[in-house]
């Protein structure tokens, strides 16, 4: 089991962590401006980074209900800049210092609202990183629109980024996400609830301890999507520690950055209190370019297709003779199972593992089947 979490001021010496990274702070707040922090961790180390940056809202005054109580809003200075060109200066900084210390495969999410996450997104390409998704958080219970004059603020968007364009193989557990979803492609409109009740950080007088503190829901969506266990997850905006929080209870490190030590303090007790999941819950489903390549040939040399043998689709509609060397005939046609699958239907491309079948007593068996006995065997090998 993990160490507890500590905290550690700027620039103090960095407490004792696990040897295999020796040179990161794992598992601990660092109280510190967050771009200062930033640069003294060493580059290419993070896995992911999960960033709620301030909003900058904006607010003229007081917000106030029809009965005239007072909305808690957020109104904190470091939610507040003297203007667009400051919060662009501050914004191309973090991003500047996040970027270092991603790997070369890593990614970052950024969530914001209406009032930044459009700045947030042009900065972000223009310093190089490459877009993947916008994504919806939809409330599903948003604070109601008080004056009636706006449609309410019901959602919140974030930015799902690479480092650069060349960072091809960043994690993405689709696979594990689908079976999670019933066996459906998860959509990038997520419905789920604001922090509220038990899960809410109080202080003693009951208020909240952070003003935007968001739900666990969200952060555990997140990082199941695009790490793994083990993996170093970045938090420059640290708060409450929502990100610190599921990272401990999914096996992961974390690394936050975070300026206001009331802040730090209840997310370290938060952190605490945490039990980490076992192993066997956290076993992510194998994706499929993780799995061992089976040529079909393979499958030839391994008995489980004969040379000669007649494949078919699955309505029987075309007919493929499977040749020594692996390849199949269909009339004139001589090439693999995908290009000939292909062909078959006057289609440009076709996946021939799923499209042929061979014939077993009566019952027509997808070639595919043979592919997976074959990985069970190197996996057990």
């Amino acid at each position: 089991m993990r160490t507890g979490v500590s905290v550690r001021r700027a620039k103090s010496l960095p407490a004792p962590v696990p040897s295999a990274r020796p040179s990161l702070p794992l598992d601990q707040i660092l109280l510190g401006d967050c771009i200062a922090e930033i640069n003294n961790l060493p580059a290419n180390s993070i896995d992911l980074i999960f960033a709620d940056p301030p909003y900058n809202l904006q607010l003229e005054g007081a917000l106030s209900r029809p009965d005239q109580s007072v909305v808690d809003a957020v109104d904190d200075d470091w939610d507040k800049f003297a203007s667009f060109a400051d919060y662009d200066k501050f914004t191309r900084e973090w991003l500047t210092a996040a970027r270092r210390v991603m790997k070369p495969d890593a990614t970052i999410f950024v969530i914001g609202s209406y009032h930044n996450i459009f700045r947030v997104g042009s900065i972000l390409q223009d310093l190089g990183f490459w877009i993947l998704n916008d994504i919806v958080w939809r409330k599903n219970n948003p604070m109601p629109n008080f004056r009636g004059r706006r449609f309410t603020n019901a959602h919140e968007t974030m930015i799902w980024a690479t480092k650069s364009a060349s960072g091809k193989n960043y994690t993405f557990n689709y696979e594990a996400l689908k079976a999670g979803n019933e066996d459906c492609q998860v959509r990038s409109d997520w419905l789920l609830p604001i922090c509220t009740g038990g899960e809410r950080l109080k202080d003693e007088a009951g208020r909240k301890t952070h003003p935007t503190q968001k739900p666990e829901a969200l952060l555990t969506r997140v990082v199941l999507s695009a790490s793994n266990k083990g993996d170093v997850i970045l938090d420059p905006f640290f708060g409450s520690g929502t990100t610190g929080a599921v990272a401990r209870r999914l096996g992961r490190y974390f690394i936050g950055t975070e300026r206001d030590s009331v802040y730090a303090k209840a997310a370290r007790k938060r952190i605490d209190a945490v039990i980490p999941l076992p192993d066997n819950a956290l076993a992510i489903a194998p994706t499929k370019r993780s799995e061992p390549r089976v040529a079909f040939m393979s499958v030839l040399e391994a008995g489980l297709i004969q040379p000669g043998t007649i494949l078919t689709d699955s309505k029987r509609r075309h007919q493929a003779l499977v040749r020594a060397d692996g390849s199949l005939t269909l009339g004139q046609i001589i090439g693999s199972i995908h290009k000939v699958g292909a062909l078959a239907q006057g289609l440009p491309a076709c996946n021939g593992w799923t499209f042929w079948h061979i014939e077993k007593d009566g019952k027509l068996v997808c070639i595919d089947d043979m592919r997976s006995e074959m990985r069970a065997q190197m996996r057990e090998a």
